[in-house]
């Protein structure tokens, strides 16, 4: 590991103060995902800035009912664990459920959820030489190696990564807005203009400049959230990334038509991807399964798979079926 310095804010003002205008430097917060690309020697901050000490930790309901607001220094396991959060949005606490192990749940953040980076083998490994990623106009080795994890929707010929989290997946399906503070005060970002597609810039995963700080998550009030569902399919059981993963709820009426529906997929996209083309398909139908096969195909029609990860387009079309029957069965 090359030698860095570490300081520890005490305040969002000071943290946010240490790191305007220096590029090398960066927040730590549980370090689940960053410590890891220090050690292999992908990330070489010069400076890391602690920021555990920040009051950022509260998971409290929004005032009028708008809404519950997860600070961004909440823990994981405190999150999926928590009563608001596994009643009005059930989806996410299964979703924070579904990732990593009990011992990095206890260490994960949600700030740093939102901005871990990717699982691809060509850009964790600096012993490949071609990552557009990690060294920009280097190439993509993933587009004729070994690409059975990698994206079927959403990529470019610059990169064709996959985002890992499984929490973004239900923030991305919740329509969650990100609030961060920078040295010109705070902003909110929409989920769904948080994370980027690759285009020619691969490099930058999120729309957050170097200088925010995130500080909470906002998930406005859906009460049709309490019927949602996480599904994550994987190779083994438990501790393993989602090959494919669905996030999904939907509002039913009397006459079993559907009122409006949330769903996003995992594990397909170099960001949690937002399935606008299945949620449009499925209003005003009934809930049925052939409803939800036809929306699964709208959604997947631009698919492009690759030499490995073919078998991603009908395993996304059959995940998005089964979790919809399943969020129906908990009518």
């Amino acid at each position: 590991m090359n030698p860095f310095a570490y300081s520890r804010a005490t305040d969002t003002d000071q943290a946010v103060a240490g790191i305007s205008g220096k590029r090398q430097v960066k927040f730590l917060g549980g370090g689940t995902n960053l410590i890891d690309l220090m050690k292999m020697g992908v990330e070489t901050p010069e400076t890391l800035i602690d920021v555990n000490r920040l009051p950022l930790a509260q998971i409290e309901e929004l005032p009028d009912g708008k809404g519950v607001r997860i600070g961004a220094m909440a823990r994981n396991s405190d999150v999926a664990a928590h009563e608001l959060i596994k009643s009005r949005y059930p989806v996410l606490s299964e979703a924070l459920l579904s990732g990593a192990s009990p011992q990095l749940r206890n260490m994960a953040t949600v700030g740093g959820n939102l901005l871990q980076r990717t699982r691809c083998y060509y850009f964790y490994d600096p012993a490949f030489p071609a990552c557009n990623k990690r060294l920009p106009g280097s190439g993509c080795g993933a587009l004729e190696g070994y690409n059975r994890i990698h994206a079927i929707l959403g990529q470019s010929e610059q990169c064709i990564a996959t985002h890992p989290s499984d929490m973004c997946v239900a923030l991305a399906a919740l329509d969650a807005v990100v609030r961060v503070r920078g040295q010109n005060g705070e902003r909110e970002i929409r989920f769904a203009d948080f994370h980027r597609l690759p285009g020619d810039t691969p490099a930058r995963d999120t729309n957050l400049e170097h200088d925010e700080l995130i500080i909470a998550v906002d998930l406005p009030s859906i009460p049709f959230a309490t019927r949602s569902h996480y599904l994550k399919v994987r190779d083994r059981a438990s501790y393993a990334f989602a090959l494919v993963s669905v996030a999904a709820a939907l509002d039913i009426g009397s006459d079993k038509k559907i009122k409006a529906a949330r769903i996003a997929l995992g594990g397909v996209a170099h960001k949690p991807w937002r399935a606008n083309a299945a949620e449009k398909q499925l209003i005003g139908k009934n809930a049925e399964e052939k409803t939800f096969r036809a929306a699964a195909e709208a959604e997947l029609a631009p698919a492009k798979g690759y030499k490995y990860n073919s078998f991603k387009i009908e395993l996304a079309k059959r995940a998005i079926v089964r979790a919809l029957n399943i969020v129906v069965e908990m009518s």
